[in-house]
């Protein structure tokens, strides 16, 4: 009887969390239609639709909050699995203590989240509180924030879920084992040294703020989601910093509230939503085949044809991830096929992938200019340069590599493997126009003023939409999964987002980026050793985090001192995304080379080990692009 009363319960739960979920899809298309006809309507009619900025804004925050309860539920959090994965093979019952212990954590975030979610509802339903301009356009503020409240009570379900079903198994298994009585004392050795410095020792704001941030890393580097790891030890941070529970407790509930409840932030959903379009859309397979059939003559022209090809489908899809897992099985097997080892074969798909991060629109430019609060649009223009460079270099690399050292790159043709069809019958402006048609609707209308990067986004992926439709490529049911998968990855990154900001704020408090400014001043550092520390600290945040992680961990502590020296921060912001970009590519835990080991055909026998040493000759290029625009800084800002 018990045990049917929990299955219902967890059916009910399970129910809205889903219902919730696709809610947030739905928001999600009538955010991108309103935007396209505010758009239209703007540009030939000259009357604009009022209040699309505001109902954008709040609308986002109630969009990340519908997508977590099911994120938590399908186990799709962002962490750094390498620790976590090692314990489960060690000891399980120690996994899943830690795995019960860190979604308590997320839900003492929670339950003061939904406390002040709540009460601000209570407040703007009572107060009558609404956004926009009197007399132009007023919407009441109370139905997103009720949305929100909500919300957060079925995450505060699922994270309860979560702990009693990882204590359960504890209970089933029990701690028996030498190893596990090991892992376990070292924890409590662990709390018991943490709690010793906090209580024991005087310690400064600064010294505070440094435990947060360790603690945080440590937390992060052992398994715990990303964003819960930053919420939570910048909520403790901040109680210790100020010695004041309220001020704590405020400071996240405004950080979940506001943080994000703007239009800016609407462009996050909007490219990944054209980004998995396109891809259902073949984009990534049809620039790979005109780039064959245009490049077949060189020396290494697959090779270079995998490059120019990722670097095509990177200017629409912004995804470095996307671009390895496509072409892992489009670009591979005719690589080998005529010949490339499996090496090379694999470290050009992972080594291009990063292309997807420079060449814009790019998410993590995006973010990059969130954090900076620089112009979006400015950044996806200086990107275009430095992503041709790098681009032609790693042609170039690819075509010397095949010329003067074949021994290294070529061998025989590979009769077990399939020759996929990489040339069609398909005109090559038929095949292209859709990529020239993109391109030109996002770029082109930002770089001409006609739309906002948000707005472009918008646009895009409407665009994206309707050459999915025209090629037969997508169907109702596709369509649904691709949105319902947008709306996951959204809430991954904007959570972080969210997070990012209570982070940045514990940071301010405690003082550890202006002693960190005066430290590098007082050590007389110029700017190019900095910079130097800057990329070396994010390539080894890199190999641990994904991308966006790592920028939002360190950019609080990077970007005032830049501000300080009087940096360009559109510059420093494309050399910082490609040295995560390095990241990807570098041992032990480079996300690119795992993406592509998973992407791959089966009947490829690659090892991790093989795509690491295939991708390093890229890592070398991609230090003397660098190189090259810290020397000739205008290649990026010649543009804008």
């Amino acid at each position: 009887m018990y045990i049917n009363f929990l299955k219902y319960i967890d059916h009910i739960v399970d129910t809205s969390s889903v219902s919730f979920a696709w809610a947030a899809s739905v928001a999600i298309i009538s955010a991108t239609i309103l935007i396209c006809v505010d758009v239209l309507l703007r540009n030939i009619f000259s009357t604009p639709i009022n209040g699309v900025s505001e109902i954008v804004g709040f609308g986002i925050v109630s969009v990340v909050f519908l997508q977590i309860g099911i994120t938590i539920r399908r186990n799709r959090l962002i962490s750094a699995e390498i620790l976590s994965t090692l314990f489960q093979k060690i000891s399980l019952p120690f996994s899943n203590l830690l795995t019960s212990l860190f979604f308590v954590a997320a839900l003492v975030v929670f339950y003061f989240i939904s406390i002040y979610f709540w009460a601000d509802f209570y407040k703007a339903y009572i107060g009558s509180e609404f956004t926009g301009a009197i007399g132009a356009f007023t919407i009441p503020t109370w139905p997103f924030k009720l949305v929100n409240s909500i919300a957060s009570l079925i995450i505060i379900f699922e994270i309860i879920r979560v702990i009693v079903i990882h204590l359960y198994a504890i209970y089933q298994v029990g701690f028996g084992s030498t190893k596990d009585k090991i892992l376990m004392i070292g924890l409590l050795a662990f709390v018991a040294i943490l709690f010793f410095l906090l209580t024991g020792l005087p310690l400064t704001r600064a010294e505070l703020g440094f435990i947060a941030f360790g603690g945080m890393l440590f937390l992060v580097l052992m398994g715990m989601p990303i964003g819960i790891a930053l919420m939570f030890s910048s909520f403790a941070g901040i109680w210790l910093i100020i010695n004041k529970f309220p001020v704590a407790f405020k400071s996240l509930g405004m950080s979940s509230a506001t943080a994000i409840q703007s239009f800016e932030f609407g462009v996050v959903p909007l490219f990944v939503l054209m980004g998995l379009l396109l891809e259902r859309g073949d984009v990534g397979k049809d620039a790979f085949a005109l780039a064959v059939r245009t490049l077949r003559w060189l020396k290494g022209g697959l090779g270079i044809a995998t490059v120019f090809a990722n670097a095509i489908f990177a200017s629409i899809t912004g995804s470095s991830l996307a671009s390895a897992s496509v072409f892992s099985r489009i670009a591979v097997p005719p690589m080998v096929y005529h010949g490339f080892k499996n090496r090379f074969a694999v470290g050009i798909v992972a080594g291009s992938s990063v292309l997807g991060m420079l060449i814009p629109p790019s998410i993590l430019l995006i973010i990059y200019g969130i954090l900076a609060e620089v112009s979006i649009g400015k950044l996806f223009i200086a990107g275009i340069l430095p992503g041709i460079l790098l681009s032609c270099i790693f042609g170039l690399m690819i075509f010397c590599s095949v010329k003067f050292f074949p021994n290294s790159v070529l061998e025989k043709i590979n009769p077990s493997l399939e020759m996929p069809e990489i040339e069609d019958k398909q005109n090559k402006f038929i095949q292209i126009s859709p990529i020239l048609f993109l391109i030109f609707l996002v770029m082109g209308g930002i770089y001409a003023g006609f739309f906002s990067p948000t707005e472009a986004g918008a646009v895009g992926a409407l665009g994206a939409l309707i050459t999915a439709i025209l090629r037969r490529k997508i169907n109702f049911q596709t369509f649904k999964e691709v949105v319902f998968e947008a709306g996951f990855i959204t809430s991954g990154i904007l959570f972080l987002i969210i997070a990012s900001s209570l982070y940045t704020r514990m940071l301010a408090l405690s003082g550890i980026p202006m002693h960190l400014t005066n430290f590098l001043q007082a050590m007389d550092l110029n700017f190019i050793a900095f910079l130097v520390l800057h990329i070396l600290i994010i390539i080894l945040l890199g190999m641990v985090l994904d991308s966006v992680s790592a920028l939002l961990i360190l950019l609080p502590i990077a970007l005032p001192y830049t501000i300080a020296m009087g940096v360009d921060q559109i510059w420093f912001g494309i050399i910082t995304v490609i040295a995560i970009e390095l990241g990807l590519l570098t041992p032990p835990f480079g996300l690119s080379v795992f993406v592509v080991k998973a992407s791959l055909p089966k009947n490829l026998n690659v090892s991790l080990g093989d795509i690491f040493t295939g991708s390093t000759p890229f890592v070398i290029a991609m230090l003397f692009v660098i190189a090259i625009l810290i020397y000739f800084p205008w290649i990026v800002t010649i543009l804008i």
